[in-house]
This record gives structure tokens, sequence and C-alpha cells, in this order.
């Protein structure tokens, strides 16, 4: 039987970026708004965030596989992280590709606000929300995690039709890992959100898929938010969830 997939899949949710940092910032003084100005497209990489690529390019570079395609999302975060890893793994020479539909979640009127901001300025779609759940809830101007899923398996119909048997590295969003497990191990609902539940999906992780011999047509789960890449260089892992930042001040 041909092999229908990539031979691995590695998903990386980007380096700790500017607007994690802000958003922590925002919870511990308990504001409504997140103190970032500008698109979310252009949040960059923090200090932090710049060693967490690079030392998990450091970790691609002593594995047996490393990526030969690597896709992007076209957010700042997402492409310096991409960047910094692949000449830390010494794979310079494979091009990164940016593919808008691994972008971030888009969050519409709650852009760059807190969970407390959104009860605060927005109690009917905070209501809405807690009828709806997150994985349906999509408010004015943004996407639910069903809007996302739906441009992700447009996205892995290109990663099978033009890269089977490849090693594909994709790198992207917290909320881009959760839904591509949803796709890729056939998950429900309630399945996705338990996982989410357990904690945030940490920054520069790895989620890592292989093809077998015996069944090429499956891809089979080695790791998830795995870490010690990160962890075995004595870098700071860090887990804070994306925020929804917009240019508002």
């Amino acid at each position: 039987m041909a092999r229908r997939w990539p031979d691995n899949l590695w998903i990386v949710r980007h380096g700790q970026s500017a607007g994690n940092l802000a958003r922590d910032a925002a919870d511990e003084a308990s504001l409504d708004r997140i103190a970032i100005h500008g698109r979310d497209v252009d949040v960059a990489l923090s200090p932090l965030g710049e060693e967490q690529a690079g030392a998990l390019g450091a970790w691609f570079a002593t594995a047996t596989e490393r990526p030969d395609v690597v896709f992007a999302s076209p957010y700042r975060r997402a492409v310096d992280t991409a960047r910094l890893l692949r000449a830390a793994a010494g794979i310079a020479d494979v091009a990164i590709c940016t593919d808008e539909r691994i972008r971030e979640k888009e969050f519409g009127i709650l852009d760059g606000y807190t969970l407390s901001g959104v009860r605060n300025h927005f109690p009917e779609q905070a209501d809405i929300r807690s009828v709806l759940g997150k994985f349906y809830h999509r408010p004015p101007g943004g996407e639910s995690w069903c809007d996302v899923i739906l441009r992700l398996r447009s996205l892995l119909d290109t990663v099978v039709l033009h890269h089977a048997g490849r090693n594909v590295l994709i790198v992207g969003h917290q909320v881009v890992v959760l839904c591509l497990r949803y796709i890729l191990e056939g998950m429900t609902e309630q399945q996705i959100l338990a996982i989410d539940a357990e904690g945030d999906v940490a920054n520069c992780s790895v989620t890592h898929y292989r093809c077998g011999e015996k069944t090429p047509d499956h891809l089979a789960l080695i790791r998830y938010n795995y870490v010690v890449p990160v962890e075995q260089v004595a870098v700071e892992v860090t887990r804070a969830p994306d925020p929804p930042v917009a240019a508002r001040g």
C-alpha cells in the first residue's frame, strides 16, 4: 500500500511571545485589557521565546530524523520560531512555507480583552459562550474552534497530496495544535476539550506523529506537549495561553 501520510509530522507551538507576557501581566493586575498595541500578526517573540526556539532546533540537530518540509503560520511569532529553529537544527536550506490556514484563532470583537474584560464589557458574549462552549462559540468577527478545524482540514489535504513520505514540521499556535489532534485522532468535542482542560500547550513543545510501515494510511501519536528539548538545555518552559490582542488602546 502506498504511503499516504508524511513519515513524520511534528506540530510545534511558537515560542513565548510578547503577547504571552502582556496577558500574564494583565491577569496578575486584574485588568480588562491586554497592553499590546498593533496587530496580533505582528507580535514578536520575547527573548525567552527566541531561546526556546533555538533549544528546540538544537534538539532536532541531534535527532535521527529532521524536517525536510516546514510550514508556519504567517504570524511573526510563528515565522520567527520556525526561522530560529531551522538555523539551530542545521536545515537552513529547507524553505519555510507560510500558510494562512495555520494562523491563530481569530477573536473578533473580543481581541485585546482578558476573560474578566470579556465578562465586564461583553456580558452577552460571555453568556453565549457559557451555553455553547468554546468549541462552538463564534464571537462577532471571530472564529469558533470549528472554523479553525475547517481550515486545518484543508491544510492536511495539502500535506497529504504533496508531502506523503516526507518529514513535515508545522509551527503554529495553541488552538492549532489542539485542533490538529482533534482531526488526526478522530476525537469528539468532549475528548479534545478534556485534553485542553488538562493544561496549556507549552511554548515550543513538540507533538509528534509517525506513519508506520504496517499502517501507511495512519498517523500514530508518539508524544504530545513534549518539552524535553527546551528543558534539556536549561531554558525555561512557559505555558501561557495565546492572548486575543488587537490595535486598541
